[in-house]
């Protein structure tokens, strides 16, 4: 049985049964303090919130770097696991009703039916649904066995959680794992974001891709948004989930709050395929 221990923010996982998972039975702490800030991802097209991104910080706030310089393969996976815990706990605390979407670290992962114990039982203890949790695959951490990563999706989606694949057009996943496998959600890399209501050949991509994910039935979240421009573009491609500064930017240990100009004319986009 896993026993969650938490203490001063940091946790241990302890498993006698699973010590041939490698690291997943190690009982030593992470050897640094870390935080989150949460961000809203945003539906334009009903003018609420959809989710936040639980988005790594220092303890006092620092960027996300100052963090992940310190991860190494010795801590990486009692990192990833700490992640996961402090998200929920820090979603819990402040009272967040919507979805968390949560990175996490595909080569920190041995087994993963074994590993995301710890997601499960820490939505158990602070009362966070399933089913509001989303797990997307970290930016920094470039995955080349689409495979495996498609086998961890998997393994998160039969536990009731949502998958997501964040910088979608980036290259690293790309249109191969979507062939295998369909995850909830996707969000479209931010170089294909920024400026896009001035570049044909970013509007092509972009609703190339709302196109595809539309068969497969998948969901497109638009991340990086700054202007009312690229904001409207997109709703009229037929994204409406969408997250970046022009909406809020992260608040550390907080949820941002949505300045009503953010949303322009988003009120009289048809909702069809939205899910509040």
């Amino acid at each position: 049985m896993i026993k969650l221990r938490l203490h001063a923010s940091e946790f241990a996982v302890l498993d006698e049964a699973d010590r041939a998972c490698g690291d997943c039975g190690a009982a030593e702490r992470v050897g640094f303090l870390f935080d989150y800030a949460y961000q809203p991802i945003v539906d334009v097209a009903t003018r609420t919130v959809y989710g936040h991104e639980a988005l790594v910080r220092g303890p006092n706030g620092e960027g996300a770097l100052s963090v992940l310089s310190q991860v190494n393969e010795g801590n990486r996976y009692r990192f990833d696991q700490a992640c996961r815990v402090k998200a929920i706990k820090g979603a819990a605390r402040l009272g967040i009703q919507e979805r968390i979407s949560i990175n996490f670290l595909p080569n920190a992962i041995y087994k993963p039916e074994v590993c995301i114990r710890t997601t499960l039982e820490a939505a158990r203890v602070h009362g966070f649904p399933l089913d509001r949790i989303i797990f997307e695959v970290t930016e920094g951490d470039r995955v080349e066995d689409g495979p495996w990563l498609a086998e961890i999706l998997r393994e998160y989606k039969r536990c009731g959680l949502l998958t997501a694949i964040d910088d979608f057009g980036a290259g690293y996943a790309g249109l191969s794992l979507l062939a295998g496998f369909q995850p909830d959600l996707i969000k479209i890399d931010m170089e294909l974001v920024r400026n896009v209501d001035h570049s044909r050949s970013r509007q092509a991509i972009v609703r190339g891709l709302v196109r595809i994910c539309a068969d497969l039935g998948v969901k497109v979240i638009a991340e990086g948004i700054e202007t009312a421009g690229e904001r409207d573009f997109l709703a009229d491609a037929g994204i409406h989930l969408m997250q970046g500064y022009l909406f809020s930017r992260p608040v550390f240990q907080g949820v941002g709050k949505i300045d009503p100009i953010a949303w322009g004319g988003a009120n009289s986009l048809p909702t069809v395929g939205v899910e509040s």
